[in-house]
């Protein structure tokens, strides 16, 4: 049996209401030449069915059409029974009177038509982003797909691009390419026409001094870039805020909506200088008024640098305390090591510029000078105790009071003793007797001695070793100049090594030796300069002298006796002295 399902309704239709005679006339007279396959005619629907929609081009059959290609996104039917469509005859067979449309390429090249004349005459039209694809999106056209590159979106490149997915622009048709089915549509070409022709009619009204309105565009460490509407303008970061500010951060964002001044125009250059500080008044007017020298007050630390510490005491107003004018007492390396950005500092004006808004502040005057203190309370030769707070090569310092020492140099620990590190003698934490020598308050010194706590011995000396004294004492150093004799203890003097002998000695270590006993005559005593000058080579000439003497006075008590005895005596005793 012949399977009738899939059998092709073909026209005419008849059934028992149909003129027969009417129909095979109307089929005679149709003109078939018309239906031309690649080629766009007007058809009837005259049947729906499931799967296919019938349309009648007035050709030997109706054209079976699949139902999708008359469907919506939703999936909904968009024509009935009786409607006229524009079709595209795909093939038609004109023995077996068989004929193929599409809807869809109908509409396709239609819209096709459309959108080059479109693009002819610089139109827009307004569609929807469906989706984000490699390099940019796909933008549905009302039935055609179009590329849209990711560099034609807008103006600056898009933070979040699938974000733009479902939204629905006006589009510029860029190119059209229909072997292809190729289209390609910018949204960027119309931002840059509107752009431009914002950009004309507000340099042809910007002026200085008017207030205009802008979005942040771009923030970089100097400053902020307005985009006020195709034009862009450079607020400074030190036209953002009287106050100090460390980046431009800290006032704006990306995209934020500004209200700003304009502080300068060049139209030739198409310059633009914005100002957001000069929208509010200036806090450094009346400066001095406001903050006279000497006021106190309190203010928040903003800044910290090498050389000292910003302090806010107002809104937009900052002053500057230097290293030098935080502490009475420690000597800082870093303002960090007395305050801490944040900190909530008490000040006192030392200084106001209000031509270069500078204001010097001090926070050790806050508090009385301790030197002032220490100078009333430890006048000087005032006798102390004190612990040892720190020990160098060049002395010991003593605790004076908070944040104030004392220094007892290596020189004034002793009158006699030579010391060669203080730490022979101390440790730090040991209480030391002293008296008060210096107190220096602008140098901020202050300076004491053990030493003078007892008369110096060297006052006496000269009047116990006058010149031409003989005395006894122990060699103790021993250098190519001469010779130090300790004459008692502390009491040094020195044998130069032209006084030590009538023979020119070239090395004293070759003759002499350390804890050797010598005798000499004083030839110099100074208490001002504590010198002792002695001499072995006047001690000898000396004695050679009295014994001289001794040998004259014996030779003339002798008179008689054996002469040659004497001479013998006296040969013997000089080869003894030489020996």
């Amino acid at each position: 049996m012949e399977n009738t399902n899939n059998m092709v309704e073909t026209k005419p239709n008849f059934d028992m209401e149909v003129n027969f005679e009417a129909e095979l006339e109307k089929y005679l007279n149709s003109d078939f030449d018309e239906v031309q396959e690649g080629s766009i005619i007007s058809g009837e629907v005259v049947k729906i069915t499931p799967n296919y929609v019938l349309v009648d081009v007035s050709f030997k059959s109706e054209g079976q059409i699949p139902v999708e290609e008359f469907q919506d996104s939703n999936g909904n039917l968009t024509v009935q029974e009786g409607d006229k469509v524009d079709v595209y005859v795909v093939s038609k067979d004109e023995v077996e009177g068989a004929i193929t449309l599409s809807y869809e390429r109908a509409r396709r090249f239609k819209l096709l038509d459309e959108l080059e004349q479109l693009m002819e005459e610089n139109g827009t039209i307004r569609a929807r982003i469906i989706k984000r694809i490699k390099g940019g999106y796909h933008v549905d056209l009302g039935g055609i797909i179009a590329f849209l590159p990711g560099s034609h979106v807008d103006l600056r490149p898009v933070p979040d691009m699938d974000a733009l997915v479902g939204q629905e622009f006006d589009f510029r048709v860029l190119k059209i390419n229909r072997r292809r089915s190729n289209i390609i549509v910018s949204r960027r070409v119309l931002l840059e026409e509107e752009r431009e022709k914002k950009r004309e009619e507000l340099l042809s009204t910007l002026a200085e001094g008017q207030v205009v309105k802008g979005k942040v565009k771009n923030i970089t460490e100097y400053g902020v870039f307005i985009d006020l509407g195709g034009v862009d303008g450079l607020l400074h970061i030190t036209d953002m805020s009287w106050k100090r500010i460390k980046h431009p951060k800290e006032m704006v964002q990306l995209g934020d909506e500004l209200e700003l001044k304009v502080i300068s125009f060049d139209p030739k250059e198409k310059k633009v200088s914005l100002g957001l500080k000069q929208l509010v008044p200036d806090p450094w007017e009346n400066i001095t008024e406001r903050f006279p020298v000497g006021t106190k007050l309190k203010g928040k630390v903003t800044n910290l640098v090498d050389y000292g510490a910003f302090v806010e005491l107002g809104d937009g107003v900052e002053g500057l305390v230097h290293i030098s004018e935080m502490s009475w007492t420690r000597k800082l390396r870093h303002p960090s090591q007395m305050v801490k950005v944040g900190d909530e500092v008490e000040v006192v004006i030392l200084g106001v510029d209000a031509e270069r808004k500078r204001i010097s502040l001090g926070m050790k005057q806050v508090n009385p000078n301790p030197w002032d203190i220490v100078a009333e309370k430890y006048p000087e030769g005032t006798i102390l105790e004190a612990p040892i707070k720190n020990i160098t090569e060049f002395g010991l310092f003593i605790g004076i009071e908070d944040g104030i020492d004392g220094l007892i140099h290596v020189s004034d620990i002793s009158w006699t003793k030579k010391i060669r590190h203080p730490k022979e003698l101390y440790k730090v934490g040991d209480i030391v007797r002293a008296k008060v020598l210096t107190v220096d308050k602008e140098n901020e010194k202050f300076t004491l001695g053990i030493k003078q706590l007892t008369e110096d011995p060297w006052l006496e000396v000269p009047d116990r070793y006058p010149v031409g004294t003989t005395v006894i004492g122990k060699l103790t150093n021993i250098t190519d100049f001469g010779l130090f004799v300790e004459v008692e203890e502390g009491i040094e003097g020195l044998v130069h090594v032209s006084e030590m002998s009538r023979k020119k000695i070239k090395n004293p270590k070759e003759v002499f030796q350390e804890g050797q006993e010598i005798r000499a005559k004083v030839i110099h005593v100074s208490a001002d300069e504590r010198r002792l000058g002695l001499s072995i080579k006047q001690f000898q000439e000396e004695e050679e002298k009295k014994r001289a003497q001794d040998f004259k006075n014996k030779s003339s008590a002798a008179a008689g006796s054996n002469l040659g005895e004497l001479i013998r005596q006296k040969l013997e005793q000089d080869n003894g002295e030489q020996a």
